[in-house]
């Protein structure tokens, strides 16, 4: 008898180190639109204030090298939600992703006994956004160069004690924090709740009409005053031309070449923060409904986003590059049994998250994942040795604002991103070390290092062959939507976004599309 009261003791003491311990913790995951992940911590925190984003700092650990994997809307959110990376689901663009019956991890804990809810924005099947989006996307490859975008702007709404400015956002804030308030403590097994948000993604531009697109920063001065202004930095910019070719035709479409004053620059990126503050409250009050609710002691709470904000660096806005105010991502992680107060140097990415999920609920991973589980980061207990992280980071880009197929590794101290086939399009390298605002170029003064990521890169994707495959099925889908409007297609296609340069020499755009079309 005695041995048997000692098994039982030893079995819940070991039960009881584990992070997920014998009773399964419920889990929140926020994940906003178009977070810069280096506001996270020091020095880009200093800027703005972010109160619950500090909270969890403080409580749980902190991921300072997160990334992306795909730095677009439905392609990231399409890998974090598959685990997999782009090129295996074929998420190409914005509405090419997963099929709608695709299983998320949270269809596994379903499963597997969890209460699931889903509030706000998902956005990873295919078939959504706009026409002038996937045109744009499918012929990225054609020879013009057209603005797609509206000039970014700022907008001041409100007073100084308007603190809803993104309506929908609250709203469907408060409907989580009402379940969670109302349900989640009642419930006899734990749950898992998704919140997506819409902030601080740039709002649609009115004056553009409905195909203009999101350049406008919004805000209102409640939200402004959150923002240090005497931090803001003004980005250094190259001159157009001495923009690799990429960035060139990015900052291009997406209507930046012109010129901008100091005063335009820095109300931008302030209105971005401001952005940046509100969506913080937003997690704010599902940490409040939480507490409240009496749950916050037995839930894992992480707080990530589907890409970042250029915020005029490298004369952009926006995302679809992998420089790092579009690549790197937040991620902060708190929880029951998890370290806290931790910063981890990992690089890691959004496809981790599936498989940290399933372990955490204790959940077997499916073998075909990209990613690894970060729980044996996350320990508090020096009881598990940590399963190897491979240390690197994928992100690949095949939408629109990008006139070629990009691809990024990340790994230690360096940035490697390589092009379509290899060949026709330079590759970049960074040192992230000494170069953190990635104005230096450096693949020809360390062609070593350069060739020692391409090997890693293409150890990892054959990425030539996905953008043979990419440009394939860009001509494909054209033709389709091309054939599917008749006698309309000529009016269609020079009334997308691009309506205004198209306009200036109908002939010749026409022209390209067909040499595109016919291969000459």
């Amino acid at each position: 008898m005695h041995q048997v009261v000692v098994f039982i003791a030893l079995y819940l003491g070991y039960v009881g180190c584990l992070p997920h311990s014998r009773v399964r913790p419920n889990v929140v995951m926020v994940m906003s639109d178009a977070f810069d992940g280096r506001l996270t911590f020091d020095p880009g925190s200093e800027v703005v204030q972010l109160p619950y984003i500090n909270y969890l700092r403080e409580m749980g650990t902190t991921f300072l090298e997160a990334y992306t994997n795909s730095p677009i809307c439905c392609p990231s959110r399409a890998a974090m939600w598959s685990g997999r990376f782009v090129h295996l689901t074929q998420s190409w663009n914005n509405y090419k992703c997963l099929d709608g019956n695709a299983t998320t991890w949270m269809d596994l804990l379903e499963k597997n006994g969890y209460q699931m809810r889903r509030f706000g924005k998902l956005d990873y099947t295919s078939g959504s956004h706009s026409v002038s989006n996937r045109v744009e996307a499918w012929t990225r490859d054609v020879r013009f160069l057209l603005s797609q975008e509206g000039r970014p702007v700022t907008e001041l709404v409100g007073n100084a004690s308007t603190l809803r400015v993104m309506t929908k956002d609250w709203e469907t804030t408060d409907r989580a924090a009402q379940w969670i308030r109302d349900a989640a403590a009642r419930l006899p097994q734990p749950f898992a709740l998704y919140l997506g948000l819409n902030l601080p993604h740039t709002y649609k531009t009115d004056s553009l009409g409905p195909t203009g697109g999101g350049s406008t920063f919004r805000t209102s001065p409640y939200w402004l005053k959150k923002v240090s202004f005497d931090l803001i930095s003004i980005p250094k910019w190259l001159p157009m031309a001495a923009m690799h070719p990429v960035d060139y035709y990015s900052t291009f479409t997406k209507n930046c070449s012109g010129e901008f004053s100091q005063e335009e620059i820095r109300n931008i990126r302030a209105f971005y923060y401001a952005m940046c503050a509100e969506a913080d409250a937003m997690l704010g009050q599902v940490l409040a409904a939480l507490r409240s609710a009496g749950l916050l002691d037995n839930t894992v709470v992480m707080f990530t986003a589907d890409h970042g904000d250029l915020a005029m660096e490298h004369r952009q806005y926006y995302k679809m590059s992998m420089f790092e105010g579009s690549a790197h991502v937040p991620l902060l992680i708190m929880g029951p049994g998890l370290a806290s107060g931790l910063q981890s140097n990992q690089t890691v990415s959004l496809v981790d998250l599936y498989p940290t999920v399933l372990e955490l609920a204790g959940v077997p991973a499916p073998g075909d994942l990209s990613g690894h589980s970060l729980l044996p980061l996350l320990s508090r207990s020096g009881a598990r040795p940590p399963q190897l992280h491979p240390g690197w980071a994928l992100s690949e880009y095949h939408g629109c604002n990008a006139n070629a197929s990009t691809y990024m590794l990340r790994k230690g101290q360096w940035k490697y991103i390589a092009y379509a086939d290899g060949q026709s399009i330079p590759p970049q390298l960074f040192d992230l070390t000494l170069d953190k605002k990635e104005l230096h170029n450096v693949v020809a003064k360390f062609p070593q290092v350069g060739a020692y990521m391409e090997e890693q890169l293409r150890n990892i994707v054959a990425y030539p062959d996905v953008s043979q495959a990419v440009q394939l099925y860009n001509k494909q889908q054209f033709m389709s939507w091309q054939k599917s409007l008749g006698s309309n297609y000529t009016q269609v296609i020079a009334n997308l976004r691009w309506h205004v340069d198209w306009q200036r020499d109908v002939s010749a755009n026409e022209k390209a599309v067909q040499d595109w079309l016919s291969g000459t």
